[in-house]
C-alpha cells in the first residue's frame, strides 16, 4: 500500500505524550486519527465509527486492549486489522495478544519506521483480501468495513446498526419475529419486554429506506419484519 494513501485509524493509548508522538507521525504519512486515552472511550469509539486499523496500548484504564480486541475481533467478529503496543515482551504476553485476535504485536520502546512499515503491511493485507459484500436490490454492506451503500449514498452504520442489518440481509425474505432478532442479535434468549429491536430497526430504516422509492425492510404486522424487494 502506498504510504499516501490515507487509512482512518483509531489509537488507544493512556500516556498522553506517546499518543500525541504517534498520531503527529501517523498523521505525517497522510493518516486520519483518532485518539482514546482508555479502553472504555476505544470501545465507545468502535461502536459509533468505522476505522482501517486498530492501534492498542495493551495496559489502559477501564479496559484494557487486550479485552477490547477480543471484543471487537472475536466476540463482535469484525477484520479491522489490529496492532497491540506494549512494554511486556514475553513470548506468553505475545500469545495474549495474538490469541485476543491482534494481527501484529509491537514491543516498546519501538522506532516509529518499525509500526509504520507494519500499519503499511496490514492494511495492505487487508486490501488485497478479496471483499465480501451482501446484496439487497440496490443496497450493498460490506461485511469488513461495516460499510453500507444504496446507489451513490454512502451509510454509516454503529456496532448494533451493522449486526442487525447483516442478519436481515443473510435472511433475506424470511419473516423475523422481534423474539428472534432478539436472541440471535442481541444474545437475549427470551422476551425482555423491550422494545429495543424496533427502535433500531427504524435506526436502519431511517438510514437505507427513508429517501429512496423502493423500501427494503417492511414490517409485518403482529410477527416482526422481513427484507427483501416487494
Amino acid at each position: 500500500m502506498d504510504a499516501k494513501i490515507m487509512a482512518k485509524i483509531l489509537l488507544a493509548e493512556d500516556e498522553q505524550n506517546i499518543a500525541s508522538f504517534i498520531r503527529r507521525g501517523l498523521q505525517e504519512f497522510g493518516h486520519e486519527v483518532q485518539v482514546a486515552h482508555d479502553g472504555g472511550t476505544a470501545w465507545a469509539m468502535l461502536q459509533k465509527g468505522v476505522f482501517d486499523l486498530l492501534v492498542l496500548d495493551v495496559i489502559m484504564p477501564k479496559m484494557d486492549g487486550l479485552e477490547v480486541c477480543r471484543q471487537f475481533r472475536l466476540k463482535e467478529g469484525y477484520h479491522t486489522p489490529a496492532i497491540m503496543l506494549t512494554a511486556l515482551g514475553t513470548t506468553e504476553d505475545i500469545v495474549k495478544g495474538l490469541d485476543a485476535g491482534a494481527d501484529d504485536y509491537l514491543v516498546k520502546p519501538f522506532s516509529f519506521q518499525e509500526l509504520e512499515a507494519r500499519i503499511k503491511a496490514l492494511l495492505r493485507r487487508g486490501r488485497e483480501r478479496p471483499d465480501r459484500q451482501l446484496w439487497c436490490h440496490d443496497l450493498v454492506l460490506d461485511c469488513d468495513t461495516r460499510r453500507a451503500r444504496r446507489g451513490d449514498t454512502v451509510i454509516e452504520l454503529t456496532v448494533k446498526e451493522y449486526r442487525l442489518l447483516e442478519y436481515f440481509m443473510t435472511h433475506q425474505g424470511v419473516a423475523l419475529s422481534r423474539l428472534v432478532l432478539l436472541k440471535d442479535v442481541w444474545d437475549k434468549n427470551f422476551d425482555t419486554n423491550t422494545n429495543v429491536v424496533d427502535v433500531y430497526v427504524n435506526y436502519l430504516r431511517n438510514k437505507i429506506d427513508r429517501d429512496f422509492e423502493v423500501k427494503l425492510i417492511r414490517t409485518i404486522v403482529g410477527m416482526g419484519y422481513i427484507m427483501g424487494v416487494q
